[in-house]
């Protein structure tokens, strides 16, 4: 995306990622005893290894949206159950200003606040936006059939994607395809903020 992690950031989201792969193992071997599935049986119901079935329920492995999708039908459960917490009280999660994760564009103008939840990362992810006049993000193209929605709080943005510019200002939105080369600016004389949700397509189609 043109962008650097914070280090701290990525610290952030490498110890999430291993809290979420302990969480799903544990599911998915909770829910394969409950239906008193071997793993071989699993593994035929579901189209996913019986190798990568074992990695996950011994969380050895961060598997992909299509493989939880996969085992989330042989369970006949859904794919958010499968990815919440093995416990069923509801819980409320924050995160510190200090502890959010801050990206920054190349001209360094343009900050994204990692915003979204780290389970949801490898399909949905979604940005608080930050910008200067003139400030800048060019992207190369994500997954196949991706799309980006950018919502704009204040300021004035324009997309460019291909040969087509569009502009919002506070209360509109851009929606574009971003599995190709696409550039976000923030134009006129006034700081821009806006929030950005992208959406990886692809992660559901593999």
């Amino acid at each position: 995306m043109g962008i650097e992690t914070k280090e701290r950031g990525g610290r952030e989201f490498e110890s999430g990622a291993h809290v979420i792969s302990g969480q799903l193992g544990k599911t998915i071997q909770r829910l394969r005893k409950a239906y008193n599935f071997s793993l071989s049986e699993l593994a035929e119901q579901s189209g996913v290894a019986k190798s990568i079935i074992s990695q996950i329920e011994r969380n050895e492995t961060n598997p992909t949206l299509a493989t939880i999708w996969r085992l989330s039908q042989a369970l006949d459960i859904s794919i958010e159950r499968v990815l919440s917490s093995g416990e069923e009280e509801p819980f409320i999660e924050k995160t510190a200003r200090a502890d959010t994760p801050i990206l920054v564009s190349e001209d360094g103008k343009l900050k994204l606040a990692i915003v979204g939840w780290i389970k949801t990362v490898e399909w949905l992810q979604w940005y608080d936006v930050q910008a200067e006049p003139g400030g800048e993000l060019d992207s190369e193209g994500h997954q196949r059939g991706s799309i980006e929605s950018l919502s704009v709080s204040s300021g004035e943005f324009e997309v460019e994607v291909g040969d087509i510019i569009q502009r919002a200002r506070a209360g509109e939105t851009l929606r574009y395809r971003c599995d190709r080369r696409h550039v976000v600016r923030c134009v006129g004389n006034e700081p821009g903020t806006a929030m950005m949700v992208c959406i990886l397509k692809a992660a559901v189609m593999e």
